[in-house]
């Protein structure tokens, strides 16, 4: 992603900020302008809470260019409690020892670096829910 780009969206990013459809309530992360549900144009924005379970996962153990520092590491799908659906690295913990159906939560971290300019870029990963 470029650096332009990611820096418009920071407030959507950092902020976890969905639409959700005032016809038919459907919640949208990212937001859309037609709600794929009923096709109403009128939303509201919430913030999620950024907390959910693990639906899958995969560990990654041979890790695309930019990510080999971070093998072994697991990538899985988190619904949150709103019923959002996310993909999102899995840190702080040992891969090994996930498992489907654990507590989550979103944290912002350093996702990576942009290049020869070093826009250091973040999003959000998720972290096991140990209830702090």
């Amino acid at each position: 992603m470029h650096i332009p780009r990611f820096w418009r969206e920071i407030p959507r990013r950092y902020r976890m900020e969905a639409e959700k459809c005032v016809q038919c309530g459907h919640i949208a992360f990212p937001g859309r302008l037609i709600c794929p549900e009923c096709g109403s144009r009128e939303f509201e924005k919430i913030i999620l809470s950024g907390k959910g379970k693990l639906e899958t996962f995969t560990i990654i153990r041979v890790a695309p260019t930019g990510f080999g520092d971070q093998v072994p590491y697991a990538v899985g799908i988190v619904e949150l409690d709103e019923g959002v659906r996310l993909m999102a690295q899995i840190t702080d913990c040992d891969p090994n020892h996930l498992k489907t159906g654990d507590r989550l939560i979103a944290k912002f971290r350093r996702i990576n670096e942009e290049g020869k300019t070093g826009g250091i870029m973040y999003g959000y990963k998720f972290v096991p829910d140990v209830g702090v």
